[in-house]
């Protein structure tokens, strides 16, 4: 856990208002859910990877409970309950800070903060392709010069396992070990459960298939799999919701992965991970899931969702030296030139931040040339000298300290002076 800055925070901040942004653009309305839940929330279907990261402890009821490792969980549940009667589609959107005890290292820390998206009752593709088309947005929108989308449908690999007759325990080992590429323990895992030959031939195909050639290597999984239902149905789904992305006019970078697996357990269907190329970490992730809600006690409910790295994208952006694309406003401080002036300059600062203008005032009470080197120092645009003689005039002096340029403007019109310089 660590702390931010002020330029820092500034740059989460804006990529936070983003992520908004998009919200909004989408349809998608905020949820404010707690930092700590109940552990038995939080563990269901979380998966052993994240289950063994959280950070559990007992409150003093003596009751288990855990800080967030994720959003999906509390948004699960809200749905379930109180917005059990509410109209499907529900599209519902949250951010804040999420724990996971994680080995420090670069883009991977114990607090970090997600913007998370969750599309809630719709079972077809142009679910999916909406969660695609809006995490796109929200990367170009935040400044990222180029992101790359990997994909996958959990199906695939979950048609093959049932076939099989393998147990869900097992599904789940083997899964979380080719998240984390560990092939070779996955089919270990896999082996021990008695599949098939054919059934580890199908597997080993298709832990290999992957490329750009989005139409080429569907064909290629839809034939490793053509003796499995589920899996060809699964990849047939894939399939369309990439076509309803092409058709949308929207250029993703996309990656086709026959043996993408995640970690979390509730997935179902599609899956994607989006990232920086040659940063080697993810900026966002998610997928369908099915099943979750009415594991809480609600309506079987399909649903779709995806939860975006903040600060991985403010990394991201750091990597790639961009330059915040922010609206600039102009930043001023209030001197008066004598300590019996400090009321009238609190009141010019407040008509300033009236109209909507950034402003300090000086609360040193240093001489008016120090005052003034100090904010030039900062960066500020315009200092407004408060002085007896201007105020009898209802004016003030307007110093530009980029241009090093002065001159006197009565009160009345210094807000829009202001603006237009």
């Amino acid at each position: 856990m660590r702390d931010f800055l002020p330029e820092e925070a500034h740059l989460m901040k804006f990529i936070e208002d983003k992520a908004r942004r998009v919200a909004q653009l989408y349809g998608y309305k905020e949820v404010i859910t707690p930092v700590v839940e109940s552990y038995e929330l939080l563990s269901a279907k979380a998966g052993e990877e994240v289950r063994s990261r959280m950070f559990v402890f007992k409150d003093l009821g003596g009751r288990d409970v855990a800080l967030r490792p994720e959003f999906t969980a509390s948004v699960a549940r809200l749905v379930a309950t109180v917005l059990r009667n509410e109209a499907k589609p529900l599209r519902l959107f949250c951010v804040g800070s999420i724990y996971r005890y994680d080995e420090p290292q670069r883009g991977r820390y114990r607090e970090f903060w997600q913007s998370n998206y969750e599309l809630i009752g719709s079972t077809k593709p142009e679910a999916d392709a909406e969660i695609l088309l809006l995490t796109d947005s929200l990367m170009k929108g935040a400044g990222l010069l180029s992101c790359a989308f990997k994909i996958g449908h959990v199906g695939v690999l979950r048609g093959i396992f049932d076939q099989e007759g393998i147990k869900d325990d097992a599904q789940s080992r083997a899964m979380q070990l080719m998240d984390k590429k560990q092939y070779d323990d996955a089919f270990r895992v896999i082996r021990e459960t008695g599949m098939t030959a054919r059934g580890l031939q199908t597997l080993e195909r298709l832990v290999q298939l992957r490329g750009k050639d989005v139409k080429g290597v569907a064909k290629e999984m839809k034939d490793c799999v053509r003796d499995y239902g589920k899996a060809v149905s699964a990849v047939e789904n894939l399939e369309e919701i990439l076509e309803l992305v092409s058709r949308s006019r929207t250029t993703l970078d996309v990656t086709v992965e026959a043996g993408f697996a995640r970690g979390l357990e509730y997935y179902t269907g599609m899956i994607v991970e989006v990232y920086v190329p040659d940063l080697n970490i993810a900026l966002g992730g998610g997928g369908r899931y099915d099943r979750l809600i009415e594991l809480f006690g609600g309506e079987p409910t399909p649903a779709v969702g995806i939860a975006h790295g903040i600060d991985r994208i403010m990394l991201g952006l750091q990597e790639q030296k961009t330059a915040l694309k922010v609206e600039e406003e102009k930043s001023v401080v209030i001197v008066p030139i004598s300590p019996s002036l400090i009321g009238d300059a609190l009141r010019l600062a407040q008509l300033l931040r009236t109209g909507g203008v950034h402003v300090e005032v000086e609360a040193m009470r240093r001489k008016t040339s120090k005052a003034l080197e100090d904010a030039n120092r900062k960066g500020v645009d315009f200092a407004v000298i408060v002085g007896e003689k201007e105020l009898k005039e209802d004016a003030v002096a307007l110093r530009d300290l980029r241009k090093r340029e002065q001159k006197a403007v009565k009160i009345e019109k210094l807000v829009e002076t202001i603006r237009q310089v």
